[in-house]
């Protein structure tokens, strides 16, 4: 795939899944703008892939609408368009609900799926005359929960429904999908004052119909497809990315 002229946006580009994206993207083609509100992680991401393309960070807290409408503007400034926009940034505060205040549960639904709203709705004008795209990123946990994960798994779960609803909105001129990943590894992929590589063990693995963990790169890669001209009959879906976990019946 050669992006080369294209523009993409990925939120919480600066760590993890975000990160990886940003290293794909790049290698393929595409200027990338970091919309990381994490400043060290952000900076220090543009720097490291600044020599194999056109990278910029743009500090951005994705719950704002001023700093999402700011960071759409600087980036029509300087890069003159937007062909792909990725909502990967997100949040979780993980407590038992009589514990989880209302103020945890406003910013976790605020970062994850109103920053996911507020991301499309600036970028649509220029998505639309780019013919462009929108790739949510959501979780298994919108189809699956763990106890103590209300906040994160409504808002995932809101992610999934925002998606076919914004394919219907948006269509034809932007096509939106949305991908769920499951348990990916993404401990090597932090910036660097915290990276750490998780000790997973065999029966991590083992418990995968896939028989391993996943990785970010098998979330970019995916976002690389769907962003390309071959998936152009594809819009409103939800690609489930976990190693087949939700498809494993278990009994204690």
């Amino acid at each position: 795939m050669n992006a080369r002229g294209k523009v993409a946006v990925v939120t919480g580009g600066g760590q993890g899944i975000g990160k990886a994206t940003t290293k794909a993207l790049i290698e393929n083609g595409y200027a990338v703008v970091i919309a990381e509100v994490d400043r060290e992680a952000g900076a220090e991401t543009a720097r490291h892939y600044s020599s194999r393309g056109l990278v910029r960070f743009i500090h951005t807290d994705i719950a704002d609408e001023v700093a999402v409408k700011s960071m759409i503007r600087d980036t029509i400034r300087h890069l003159k368009r937007v062909d792909l926009l990725v909502n990967n940034a997100a949040i979780s505060v993980n407590k038992p609900l009589a514990s989880l205040s209302l103020t945890e549960w406003n910013r976790v639904i605020g970062v994850n799926l109103t920053g996911a709203f507020l991301c499309a709705k600036h970028a649509a004008p220029h998505l639309k005359r780019t013919e462009g795209s929108i790739i949510n990123i959501a979780s298994t946990r919108a189809l699956m929960s763990e106890p103590d994960t209300a906040a994160y798994s409504a808002s995932k779960g809101g992610i999934t429904a925002l998606t076919h609803s914004l394919a219907l909105s948006l269509g034809p001129h932007i096509r939106v999908n949305c991908i769920s990943p499951g348990w990916i590894d993404t401990s090597g992929w932090n910036k660097k004052r915290t990276v750490s590589k998780d000790r997973l063990s065999a029966a991590d693995h083992s418990q995968h119909p896939c028989g391993r963990v996943g990785k970010p790169e098998d979330i970019s890669s995916l976002i690389l497809y769907l962003a390309s001209p071959a998936s152009a009959f594809i819009t409103g879906a939800n690609f489930v990315v976990d190693g087949g976990m939700t498809r494993k019946m278990i009994y204690v």
